[in-house]
């Protein structure tokens, strides 16, 4: 029902935003003809996948099949299938508690965890807007040229978290795996679309404007809670979440009176933006669901990011992307500083994050990342030169009171939880 209907407002659609000429060179640079190009990539892997599957769980294979490869197509089809009763029984390397440390070793550490965070992700993001909004080799004779291909770079971040964390996970000893490998594949392409729609859509939308769309995510994980996992919440994450969607509104509606073609809100920015916030909203959930089995965040990590890397590599091989990208890079060595720093950023942020939730718990975590996101805006705002109105000002204030007080009342929350009678048990959250 969706696909005609966007494919018929598409003339509309183009016809009605202000797209950089950079970004009209051919209708193959259009997004939702690369969406579909790319869809046809990942289809191209998924398909037989699934039919093999569907074929080896056919046959019985675990009763049925011999030799050399029965171990490997065990594992990938069929796993242990054994499951964690809970999913704080060990199997999420439950946080360390301090025990007998020193105050100023504790206020080090998390200050070493809140720098790291900082340092990875605010980096990432200046990276991110620089790479997919300006352009590489201009002089005064030549404009010079943008990078347009958003699934490459989601192939860089990947191909080096993946290395990352099969390091980790063969240097250190991790719970034995359970989870049939295929189960990861779900999480990984609906991580790969969000990856690419966050790149994408900073083509049409400003920085400041994706951040805070990021924050309002809360809403639709909510519903992909209630949706994939059957959660139930309470009144303050309807509250709180309400708060968001209103501060969201303020920011977006609000106009600035010397805006620039780079920070027009279009409607293919909104779409985007839409479909990272549904992608990830799902991606979140299915891992959520996948914690059943025994497995740490690393192995989770590494167990998605080889089917991202087999997804985006196969894609860009089937569109000669691939080789266009390194060309890109080897003409431009600035490109290629930025690319490789911002996987970098990637994948040591990704380990920040496992080891702060591991030191403090989810909520420090939660505080660092939420200031990481009002960071994030002031220096876009600062190098990029985005213009923010009063009443958008306002937007963010009432966006990250809102975060902050879903912090707090998460942790009461978890305190009275604490405190409940044996066989009563706390209403989820997100």
């Amino acid at each position: 029902f969706c696909l005609p209907l966007v494919l018929a407002s598409l003339p509309t659609m183009a016809a009605g935003e202000e797209i950089t000429p950079a970004l009209q060179d051919s209708w193959g640079d259009f997004w939702l003809f690369r969406f579909f190009v790319n869809a046809a990539g990942y289809a191209s892997i998924v398909v037989p996948g699934f039919l093999l599957i569907q074929y080896f769980k056919r046959r019985n294979y675990l009763e049925t099949g011999r030799g050399i490869c029965f171990p490997v197509i065990k594992s990938c089809v069929f796993g242990s299938e054994v499951k964690s009763v809970h999913q704080d029984d060990g199997s999420l390397s439950p946080r360390a508690e301090p025990t007998e440390s020193s105050t100023a070793r504790q206020v080090f550490k998390l200050l070493f965890c809140a720098a790291g965070l900082q340092a990875s992700y605010l980096t990432w993001g200046v990276l991110q807007e620089r790479v997919m909004t300006r352009t590489y080799g201009a002089t005064e004779t030549d404009p010079g040229e943008k990078f347009k291909d958003s699934q490459f770079l989601v192939f860089m971040n990947r191909i080096l978290a993946f290395t990352v964390a099969g390091l980790y996970c063969a240097l250190t000893k991790q719970p034995r795996h359970g989870a049939p490998m295929y189960k990861y594949s779900f999480a990984s392409l609906s991580n790969i679309l969000s990856s690419w729609c966050q790149y994408e859509a900073l083509k049409y939308i400003s920085f400041p404007t994706q951040v805070l769309a990021k924050a309002s995510k809360v809403i639709p994980v909510m519903m992909m809670g209630k949706l994939v996992s059957r959660k139930s919440y309470e009144y303050w994450e309807y509250l709180t979440a309400a708060l968001i969607s209103v501060g969201v509104s303020m920011f977006l509606l609000s106009s600035a009176p010397h805006r620039t073609v780079s920070t027009v809100t279009t409607f293919s920015g909104v779409v985007l933006l839409a479909g990272y916030i549904i992608f990830d909203s799902f991606t979140s959930n299915w891992q959520d669901a996948l914690f059943t089995y025994k497995m740490s965040p690393v192995q989770m990590m590494f167990g998605v990011n080889v089917f991202s890397c087999l997804f985006t590599v196969g894609s860009l091989l089937e569109q000669g992307a691939l080789l266009e990208s390194l060309r890109f890079m080897a003409r431009h060595s600035e490109f290629a500083a930025h690319a490789v720093l911002l996987s970098v950023c990637s994948a040591c942020g990704q380990l920040f994050i496992f080891y702060t939730i591991n030191q403090f718990g989810a909520a420090v975590f939660t505080i660092i990342m939420t200031l990481r996101q009002a960071f994030a805006i002031l220096l876009s705002c600062l190098i990029y030169g985005h213009t923010v109105t009063v009443v958008g000002g306002l937007g963010i204030a009432v966006v990250f009171v809102a975060l902050f007080l879903r912090v707090y009342a998460r942790s009461r929350m978890k305190k009275r939880s604490k405190k409940l009678p044996p066989g009563e048990t706390p209403v989820q959250k997100v």
